[in-house]
């Protein structure tokens, strides 16, 4: 039981550091009931999750079947100073309201992967602000600047003269100071934020706290593009609160390569399930299309449900498959004759009239379903139907 729960937790994941840590909590677990704590935190820097975060947050719901509480910190006070991972420049701090609000919105959504019963949401404010200027100012002997500088953002920044905030500095003693109030036995996080969960092994032991977190890192998913990490801010993501259909389409848009990254870390099935679908793909036994499908299914019944999983498969293959419009398009109406380029932005399709013409270039836009290749197209009085690319659809009345 111990080393099978220990090969699906190990599943996916870049690095334990204390493996021997976590073996001894699930022993204890499984042979004398002993519940233990798993901490994770996230800075309410944005109000919804997206599938990059869920890979962390399925992997913690692992822990939860093997004993776990899971002790979800958000971070309303490092969140408005703001985590400096990965970070070329000092990120603005965020107001209270905002924090609070998009605090509130990951509590919402977490549980849709974590048990409830077995998850305790923490905001860090409740044991930060009761430091108190003494204690911070003892919490900060704990570390050297010398030491702060060896972490490579922070050495980049500094060798190109590139401003760091005193607050920056903070930012991983604070994270690692979560990990002495609540006493967590292991602590989860990405690759990139290596410095700050071995931060809390540090300070458990500076503050004698008499136990040392294990550290489970896991790898950043990659967008939909294949290359970058999933980021809002890059477009390359699936968002948790993203309609069944769109959710639908951007699975399918995956690579073949990408869908097996997706489902080692994505996918509730079992390794040796996942590698029978390749075995059988690689044999010509599967095609990659209804493998896919079947973990957009999945995705997509997770968040939405088996009902809004089937529609969503059926409004695809309508659209693709049988080359038909789909049932619901958003409609808008303009005046007088429009330009092609701006009527796209107009209609939402596209973000500027710039990318519009790119798309158009690279004969990814059609009206009334034909392919155009006119960038000065005008539309005159009359009803179309826009599209770009194979997502995006709208119905537009020129009047």
């Amino acid at each position: 039981m111990i080393n099978e729960a220990l090969r699906e937790i190990k599943r996916g994941v870049s690095e334990i550091i204390d493996e021997k840590r976590v073996v001894e909590l699930l022993k204890n677990y499984f042979e004398k009931g002993e519940s233990y704590f798993v901490k994770a935190g996230f800075d309410p820097t944005a109000p919804d999750l997206h599938l990059g975060h869920t890979v962390l947050l399925q992997k913690m719901a692992l822990f939860q079947k093997c004993g776990a509480i899971v002790q979800f910190i958000i971070g309303d006070f490092t969140g408005m100073i703001g985590d400096p991972t990965g970070k070329n420049e000092t990120r603005k701090k965020l107001d209270k309201d905002t924090v609070l609000k998009n605090a509130k919105s990951y509590e919402e959504q977490v549980f849709k992967i974590l048990d409830p019963k077995k998850t305790q949401i923490l905001f860090n404010s409740s044991w930060i602000n009761k430091l108190g200027s003494t204690g911070l100012l003892e919490l900060t002997t704990t570390f050297n600047v010398a030491r702060m500088l060896e972490r490579e953002d922070f050495e980049k920044r500094y060798k190109s003269n590139a401003p760091i905030s005193i607050s920056e500095f903070l930012y991983p003693l604070l994270q690692g100071y979560d990990s002495v109030a609540i006493k967590s036995d292991i602590e989860m996080g990405g690759t990139d934020q290596k410095f700050n969960l071995l931060m809390g092994r540090y300070l458990q032991r500076a503050y004698n706290v008499g136990k040392e977190q294990a550290v489970v890192m896991m790898p950043l998913l990659e967008g939909l593009d294949g290359v970058n990490k999933m980021s809002k801010s890059l477009g390359n993501y699936i968002g948790v609160t993203d309609e069944p259909n769109d959710m639908f389409g951007k699975m399918l848009s995956i690579s073949d390569k990408l869908m097996w990254r997706y489902y080692e870390l994505l996918s509730s099935l079992s390794i040796e399930q996942i590698n029978s679908l390749r075995e059988k793909v690689k044999d010509g036994l599967l095609h990659p299309k209804n493998v896919k499908e079947n973990l957009a299914m999945e995705i997509v019944q997770r968040y939405h449900g088996d009902a809004a999983a089937k529609s969503a498969k059926a409004e695809f293959e309508k659209i693709h498959s049988k080359n038909q419009l789909p049932s619901d398009m958003k409609e808008f109406e303009l005046e007088n004759s429009v330009w092609i380029a701006q009527a796209l932005v107009d209609c939402g399709l596209e973000s500027s009239t710039s990318q519009a013409r790119r798309d158009i270039k690279q004969n990814a836009v059609s009206v009334n379903q034909n392919k155009i290749s006119d960038m000065q197209m005008q539309l005159e009085i009359g009803e179309y139907i826009l599209q770009v690319g194979k997502r995006k659809f709208a119905k537009l009345k020129v009047t």
